[in-house]
């Protein structure tokens, strides 16, 4: 089974709320993900929360706007959900 993700919330400490279409919510910590490689022009606070969002049904970066999901940052779907654990609907810390 695919795990398609639905909808993402950005924090503003670098964590992402991911909503699987299972239902599910996980929860992805990128504070050591924007210190590596291409990942790092996410230290921007901004960029990290404003691009944040869902292309090729996971939790992407749409760093030039566009919404083309072949320029995009994206994580695999799959090892989100295996790898972030399961949290519940977030009230705090959000935006």
């Amino acid at each position: 089974m695919f795990h398609k993700v639905l909808q993402v919330v950005p924090t503003n400490d670098y964590k992402v709320y991911i909503y699987f279409e299972d239902g599910k919510i996980k929860l992805f910590d990128a504070s050591e993900l924007v210190k590596k490689g291409v990942f790092q022009q996410l230290q921007d606070i901004n960029l990290f929360m404003n691009s944040c969002t869902v292309l090729n049904d996971t939790l992407a970066w749409d760093l030039a706007g566009t919404f083309d999901p072949y320029s995009c940052l994206d994580l695999d779907s799959e090892e989100l959900y295996k790898s972030c654990p399961e949290v519940k609907e977030p009230i705090e810390n959000i935006i």
